[in-house]
């Protein structure tokens, strides 16, 4: 075995910034949704609903994102004790994602209505499946149709218009408003907020309300509002779509393995040396060759670290140099 010390410009790192289309099935469009009688009727029903591709007696149904309710003095679904008035799943929900983006729990969502900064009660919450969005959602790839019987409504986000890039606690933020595949239409009424880095979609429920039905009720009423999202808009007869796009950094390490003419000639098969220690063979005196077969990489430990094997042995003599390029994904 022989070994040779990188130098410095032997190893480069380079990051790529890769793209796909984020539904299962490698599809960008989803033009389906489904969800499960099972899961509405449980107890976590009361905070969101996940959202499927097939039906769920399909065997290769999965989810694709999930829908919550939110509402800032908890009207909407039941109360949690009936002495406690703003106290409910709605609240709950509307206060976690509060505190998940913003960073704490006294900074409501608030939309930009005609110039006008609007702090809604209601506000619906798209949360894509991280196995499907990946490292983040590709910023400008987000087109969401929702429609009732009577009204339609497309929506994108303005990564592609915006001056600067806009962060809170949940990373990057960028306004949802009409348009799609990221070219906006008008600015006039901010329907949401994209949050890319965590996969979360922000929906202003009081500027849908016109798309998606009046969002209205007491706080000790269930209105399921999570599921006539879905029921009424995402899932009506129109066929609305939902076009989304993954995007995550793949970072490679490049390492050159450089064996010049006088390296690397003779062999360190044990088969090649006699039990005294002499060549085998005379003719490997003068003339070696040597087929390379695979790289090994060790620390100073001398810890193997990495194997890189050869896709068929590389002959080596004195008459040759060779330039092996391993790259290591992570």
């Amino acid at each position: 075995m022989s070994f040779k010390r990188f130098d410095q410009e032997d190893i480069v790192v380079s990051a790529d910034s890769i793209t796909a289309p984020a539904w299962t099935g490698n599809k960008t469009t989803l033009s389906a949704f489904y969800t499960s009688s099972t899961e509405i009727n449980a107890n976590g029903g009361n905070y969101y609903y996940n959202i499927y591709h097939e039906p769920i007696t399909s065997a290769s149904s999965a989810i694709q994102f999930s829908v919550a309710y939110g509402n800032r003095v908890g009207s909407g679904s039941l109360l949690f004790d009936s002495s406690i008035s703003d106290k409910s799943y709605s609240s709950t929900v509307y206060g976690q994602f509060r505190t998940l983006i913003n960073g704490d729990e006294n900074t409501d969502f608030t939309f930009n209505t005609s110039g006008t900064e609007t702090t809604p009660d209601p506000v619906y919450f798209i949360s894509v499946e991280r196995s499907r969005f990946k490292e983040k959602i590709l910023p400008g790839s987000v087109t969401l149709k929702l429609k009732n019987s009577s009204n339609e409504i497309t929506l994108t986000d303005n990564s592609l218009s915006a001056s600067v890039d806009t962060f809170v606690d949940a990373g990057r933020v960028y306004s949802i408003y009409s348009g799609s595949a990221g070219l906006v239409k008008s600015t006039t009424t901010e329907f949401g907020k994209l949050y890319p880095d965590i996969g979360v979609i922000a929906l202003n429920g009081a500027s849908l309300s016109s798309y998606i039905g009046t969002i209205s009720g007491s706080s000790n009423v269930d209105s399921r509002y999570n599921l006539s999202l879905f029921v009424d808009s995402l899932n009506a007869p129109a066929a609305p779509t939902f076009t989304l796009r993954s995007e995550e950094t793949l970072t490679s390490n490049y390492v050159f393995v450089r064996a010049r003419n006088s390296e690397f000639n003779y062999s360190t098969n044990p088969s090649n040396i006699t039990g005294s220690g002499e060549l085998l063979h005379d003719i490997m005196i003068d003339s070696p060759q040597a087929y390379i077969t695979a790289v090994g990489l060790y620390n100073d430990n001398n810890d193997l670290l990495g194997v890189a094997k050869l896709s068929t042995p590389l002959l080596k003599d004195f008459t040759k140099e060779a330039l092996i390029r391993i790259k290591l994904d992570y």
